[in-house]
């Protein structure tokens, strides 16, 4: 029997969908029309995924546990959509993120066409919200593609502009060889298990000792896993980033190093908590080895950044090694104390909220000062805190955050999370690179933030052009400079939002 409550956020996020393609449709050119039924339907989808958790967990599509060859019986059913407590936090941040990048979209949309727009902002969202309920890794590589593949076409939406046509095929050319290559190793962890479903190759993976001898297993293990580590941009598969960020527009680079990351980041949760915990010896190594190539290169690279959303996509690529590095340590955690794997997990979903409010914070700040033009280099920000001095300090505690220092005291607390977990998993070594790293980070983050403050450069060719700042964008900035001021000042509320 099908459980509609469960299904009722998808439900309501692909309605969204498509209520704003009819409308473009009945109505072409009512932009105001289809950006507020697109709107109306993000915080529609928002309310829904809160309202399917209430009253515990909810599952559908689910079945008997089939006889897998050499795997223990499970005594529950195992299902294929499972809305829990994970799965309404992750919908809540696909919902918030389009509503804020909708928001801040006001001077783009006069350059594209907004049915389409806001169509593939949906349709995106839907695969957002899906993703985190997902049961096995058919759903789960089906949502990832339904939350990537409108993306292609958002980031090249800019018809008359070649950066934004080259970073589109960019952006394509690397999802797809990901996807192929996640596809590629699902496909042999079921030829060796027997199984797609999370639950059954955990208890697969756990029961059939004689897969160890097996190199095809371990390959596949390394290959779903290099394949979700397309999608957070980790290195060395991060080289799509930087130009895909800087041509696209400036909301939709905004969503890419939010609601993209995020997706990326709870599918490769799902995969390695839920299915590959028993082979956490071969998972754990690589994901640790991914954290620390991921946020030292990301870190290195953006001190040589000039253009303002380069140094965003390069920061992006540094925290997204921050957020791996707990999964890096499940090994050790699972071999000192079964206890510390949920501290682990924890510590992961708090870092992305933090994460996903003040990257959102600072590129709603370059979006109310640049309007519908490109980033731009730090030379065209200057002057801003004398112009657009409320934008500047939003700016400005964005990038505390994203650096870790006061008065962003979020970003400080969700890297103490990180540095926890840790310890907790006794993995000293780990945390001692994140607090480098760290470090490493300020500089960057001190000189981007210090550029608005500078006086305006008279020889310089780029003047800088201060368009008026649309009411939907302030009022979107203000509330996510507000959110990050809250969750700084009271981070147990994500903490125990979080908390398994």
């Amino acid at each position: 029997m099908i459980d509609h409550t469960a299904l009722l956020p998808a439900y309501c996020a692909a309605g969204t969908a498509v209520l704003a393609f009819l409308c473009d449709l009945v109505a072409p050119g009512r932009r105001a029309l289809v950006v507020s039924v697109t709107l109306l339907g993000g915080l529609i989808t928002g309310v829904a995924c809160w309202w399917g958790s209430r009253g515990g967990s909810r599952a559908t599509f689910c079945f008997e546990p089939p006889d897998v060859p050499g795997a223990s019986v499970l005594a529950e059913r195992v299902c294929s959509y499972q809305w829990d407590g994970t799965a309404t936090l992750v919908g809540i941040l696909f919902a918030t993120a389009t509503v804020v990048v909708l928001g801040l979209s006001g001077s783009a949309l006069r350059e594209v066409p907004a049915g389409e727009y806001c169509f593939l902002l949906a349709c995106s969202m839907t695969g957002g919200v899906v993703l985190g309920a997902s049961g096995d890794l058919i759903t789960l590589i089906i949502a990832m593609e339904t939350l990537t593949l409108p993306l292609y076409v958002l980031v090249g939406l800019r018809r008359r502009s070649v950066a934004s046509a080259e970073a589109a095929v960019t952006f394509f050319v690397v999802s797809v060889v990901s996807t192929s290559v996640t596809l590629l190793g699902a496909g042999l962890l079921y030829g060796a298990t027997g199984t797609v479903h999370i639950r059954l190759l955990a208890s697969a993976l756990e029961s059939r000792s004689e897969l160890r001898s097996v190199p095809l297993v371990s390959a596949a293990v390394v290959l779903v896993l290099v394949g979700l580590a397309f999608k957070v941009a980790a290195v060395p598969f991060h080289a799509w980033a930087p130009s895909t960020y800087d041509g696209a527009p400036l909301p939709i680079a905004a969503y890419l190093s939010t609601a993209s990351k995020v997706g990326g980041v709870i599918a490769l949760l799902i995969v390695a908590v839920g299915a590959l915990e028993p082979w956490l010896d071969v998972a754990g190594p690589a994901l640790a080895a991914l954290a620390v190539l991921t946020m030292t290169v990301g870190n290195l690279a953006a001190l040589r950044q000039r253009r303002m959303v380069r140094l965003l996509a390069w920061s992006s690529v540094a925290q997204a090694g921050y957020i791996l590095a707990p999964l890096g340590a499940f090994a050790l955690a699972s071999g000192r104390s079964p206890s510390a794997v949920p501290v682990i997990v924890t510590a992961v979903l708090a870092y992305t909220v933090f994460y996903v409010v003040l990257e959102l914070g600072a590129f709603g700040a370059v979006v109310a000062l640049r309007g519908s033009a490109d980033g731009g280099t730090f030379d065209d920000y200057r002057g801003a805190a004398r112009r657009r001095p409320w934008v500047a300090a939003a700016f400005v505690l964005a990038m505390a955050g994203l650096a870790g220092l006061p008065p962003g005291l979020a970003g400080l607390f969700a890297k103490v999370t990180i540095v926890r977990a840790l310890l907790d998993a006794g993995a000293g070594w780990l945390a001692v690179v994140v607090a480098l790293n760290a470090v490493i980070g300020l500089a960057y983050y001190v000189r981007a933030a210090a550029s608005l403050f500078g006086p305006p450069d008279p020889s310089s060719a780029a003047r800088a052009v201060w368009p008026r700042v649309p009411v939907a964008a302030s009022v979107v900035l203000a509330a996510v400079t507000v959110a990050a001021l809250v969750i700084g000042l009271a981070p147990q509320l994500v903490l125990n939002a979080v908390t398994l």
